[in-house]
């Protein structure tokens, strides 16, 4: 495989510009512990966390363009640094799990700050290795990673242009392009999120028979039209595919199959089959596109590592550093120490954990040993899975739950193991704390997964401005440190003031109030499933089926069509796997960026012969300037509603605070979402299209 560290000039762009400074760190940890918090409550209610890596990016070039010597690079290293609020805390996926199972009656402080700070940076770690074979030698899209280097690259043009008292130039004009898509995606977002005039996602149910439904469904993201725009017509067609399998084919089936409970309505009961029996063939699906995907990428991982460790050897003196700095991860020494240090920090998580149950000493010690060794194994299994998915579609949309649904089979099954051979089940309450133990195992492998799928979208970012990869290393492993001293007040605040499903910390609270937390409980119900043998196994098992049939279909089609086709397995799951009302916007996006490309070139054809490419090139910039500007807006306006919604219920207010209407507006909502997207859908295809070019222009 080539090696690619001195070829594209626009890699090595800012050599002697400082990027990870002290001021830029503070502003990092501060918007990271706010970003947190945010998400931690709406993950909790709704099952849902926002992407703080654009957010934070947008956020750093207001409050640094105040200081002359900022520049873009370190813009990125803070919003490297604070992506890491809308990743790690995912843990709220697992974490709750054991107050529901009822092993604990509040979150300790020291546990989970251990938990999720060495599971994020080890999950930073984990991507060192990874980041040659799926960043740099790659043709992996990473939507949200282009966006947020668009954003940079624009935000430092204008700044430059500015400084030397130039007008508008072709570079800055780009911010139109990002202001005007920021414009519409937040305007919608507040009015479908906040004000709720019109819908964010509309299903239709269809009824197939006496008990058979499915539904037709669309979301009305702008973000994730922006996303699938970026992503790329193959990751969007295998996305459909997964979805015209679970609502067109499995939850017809099932539900014509099976028997509703009494005066259940069919949309509920479709809803239901969906959640609890298809939700698991795609995530078998996924775990085995994923096994998959990990062992095509031994071969291109080991090589980066090869390489990786000759650039450090090479660059010996500080002219060669400078040279190959887009180059260079964490040396092998820091990397060990880090290692070091994080397995101490798991090891004093896990004994105190265990410590608890009185068991032998001995037998305390191979549980802690063996939840260390699943959680790395695990862990290096998902980072690279998760990586993967973040490069096809992006970050927000990645199925870090279907990930902890594989975790938590995992470690179930080993925890079990060990305690049928220890005999623990017979101990009281034996069965309690081998569940506990591995939703804790199962914790620190999603941190894992969400700071690795986050790091390699940041590496992307960072490989496309110009950054030093071993800088935004450092710059994670302090946003995981800090958001993990975040993480536990806040998870005890809510849980004290509003309690979790089946788990409230008080005689009397209402639980019609209390937070669904739908993943952990979720997570909990297969890990007990699993310890009293009630598990129904077989989706899963035809999900693998399902996914080695993907994985041929692929081979299959890249082998007849000379690689110009393909139909990602890893897709197919999570067009199963997701709701599908975020999927379709993602489809929608690929689909037209294709048709676009096509129309692009057949006009170029004629009105710019001899220069086509550059034609197609100049109008497509354009497009994804402004697809990053609707993923910016809606990031934005989705923080901005979060830290409201935060405001509003702990003073005792409104879970609404900017809602307008009432549920019975929802019919004419439903008409208006949908009027905004096709609008938008329009607008965006004019825009790209009305981008003048003449030869001379771009010349210049």
């Amino acid at each position: 495989m080539p090696d690619k560290k001195s070829s594209p000039d626009s890699q090595v762009k800012y050599p002697s510009l400082p990027e990870l400074t002290l001021r830029g760190m503070l502003l990092g940890i501060l918007i990271t512990a706010i970003f947190t918090a945010s998400n931690v409550y709406l993950g909790l209610k709704v099952g849902l966390t926002f992407s703080s890596s654009i957010p934070a990016a947008v956020i750093s070039m207001a409050v640094l363009r105040f200081f002359k010597d900022s520049n873009v690079l370190e813009n990125n290293m803070v919003q490297t640094q604070a992506s890491a609020a809308g990743t790690l805390s995912a843990i709220i996926f697992i974490l709750p799990g054991l107050l529901m199972l009822g092993y604990w009656q509040g979150f300790p402080f020291w546990e989970t700050l251990l938990l999720c700070a060495c599971g994020g940076s080890m999950g930073v770690l984990f991507t060192i290795p990874l980041r040659r074979a799926m960043v740099v030698n790659s043709d992996l899209p990473y939507p949200e990673g282009r966006a947020a280097a668009e954003i940079l690259k624009v935000g430092s043009q204008m700044r430059k242009d500015k400084a030397e008292g130039k007008g508008k130039s072709g570079k800055s004009s780009g911010m139109k392009d990002i202001v005007g898509g920021t414009f519409v995606a937040a305007l919608f977002s507040l009015l479908s999120n906040g004000f709720h005039v019109a819908s964010s996602e509309v299903s239709h149910w269809v009824s197939l028979g006496r008990t058979s439904a499915t539904q037709l469904p669309m979301g009305f993201s702008m973000a994730l039209l922006g996303a699938g725009y970026l992503i790329g017509i193959a990751s969007g067609i295998a996305i459909f595919v997964g979805t015209l399998l679970s609502w067109g084919v499995f939850v017809p089936y099932l539900t014509s199959v099976m028997t509703p409970e009494a005066g259940q309505a069919a949309s509920e009961f479709a809803h239901s089959i969906w959640a609890s029996k298809v939700r698991f063939i795609g995530a078998g699906c996924i775990g085995t596109a994923a096994v998959w995907t990990l062992i095509t990428l031994i071969k291109p991982v080991i090589d980066g590592v090869k390489m990786s460790i000759a650039a450090l050897r090479d660059n010996k003196t500080a002219e060669a550093r400078a040279l190959h700095h887009t180059d260079i991860d964490l040396d092998p020494k820091t990397t060990g120490i880090i290692f070091l240090v994080i397995l101490v920090g798991l090891f004093v998580a896990f004994y105190s954990f265990v410590s608890g149950f009185n068991l032998p000493l001995s037998i305390s010690l191979t549980y802690v040993f063996t939840g260390i060794l699943v959680a790395l194994l695990m862990g290096f299994f998902v980072a690279a899975a998760c990586g993967y998915m973040a490069g096809l579609i992006g970050t927000s949309a990645s199925p870090i739950s279907g990930i902890g649904i594989l975790g938590i089979i995992v470690s179930s099954l080993v925890v079990l193991g060990l305690s049928k051979t220890f005999e623990v089940f017979d101990m009281p309450g034996g069965a309690m704390f081998s569940t506990a133990f591995a939703i804790f195992i199962t914790s620190v492998i999603v941190s894992i997964a969400a700071i690795s799928n986050d790091n390699l979208q940041d590496l992307k970012t960072g490989q496309l401005v110009g950054a030093t990869p071993w800088k935004q290393q450092v710059a994670l492993i302090i946003g995981s440190v800090v958001g993990a001293f975040a993480i536990a007040p806040v998870l005890n605040l809510l849980y004290q003031a509003y309690g979790f499903t089946g788990a409230l910390p008080r005689p009397g609270m209402d639980p019609t109030q209390a937070l669904g937390a739908p993943q952990a409980t979720l997570m909990t119900t297969i890990a007990e499933g699993i310890f009293s043998s009630t598990l129904d196994w077989n989706y899963i098992i035809f999900g693998i089926f399902v996914g080695i049939a993907a994985i041929i279909t692929d081979r299959l089609l890249k082998h007849f069509s000379h690689g110009k086709l393909a139909l990602p397995p890893l897709a197919i799951g999570m067009g199963i796997y997701l709701p599908p009302t975020l999927e379709l916007p993602l489809v929608i996006g690929s689909v037209m960026g294709y048709i676009i490309h096509k129309k692009l070139a057949a006009r170029a054809a004629v009105r710019s012969p001899g220069h086509e490419q550059e034609d197609i090139d100049e109008c497509n910039h354009h497009g994804v300037l402004f697809a990053s500007g609707l993923i910016v807006g809606e990031s934005l306006m989705g923080v901005l509603i979060a830290m409201l919604i935060v405001l509003s219920v702990t003073s005792g207010g409104s879970e609404n605070p900017l809602a307008l209407v009432g549920p019975d507006f929802q019919p004419v909502a439903d008409w208006i979402g949908a009027l905004c997207f096709i609008g938008t859908i329009i607008y965006f295809i004019h825009h790209i299209f009305k981008t003048p070019f003449t030869p001379e222009d771009n010349d210049k």
